[in-house]
């Protein structure tokens, strides 16, 4: 357990970019069955990758990007838990 989750009551959560803060809410409301006190999200940039590939006896060098993301915390009311790894929640 991360001390975040320990002292803060917060949960890091990897969601679709399209998602807004009311529905990442009902969702984790829905899911773990707790009350959510506040979500931030964050719209994480993908990194620069520099790859070198063999074709046809020649050397490429080229350059990929990842998939940009968005990261959405949870903080939970007093007196919540979730238990990520079996997927319940404790009150």
């Amino acid at each position: 357990m991360s001390q975040l989750e320990e002292i803060e009551r917060k949960y890091a959560f990897h969601v679709k970019s399209s998602t807004n803060k009311i529905d990442i809410k009902s969702a984790v409301e829905q899911k773990f069955d707790v009350k959510v006190e506040k979500v931030a999200t964050m719209n994480r940039q993908g990194k620069l990758k520099d790859m070198t590939m063999k074709s046809g006896g020649r050397t490429i060098r080229t350059r990929g990007k990842r998939s940009d993301w968005k990261k959405a915390i949870i903080t939970l009311k007093e007196g919540y838990t979730i238990d990520l790894i079996r997927g319940e929640s404790g009150v």
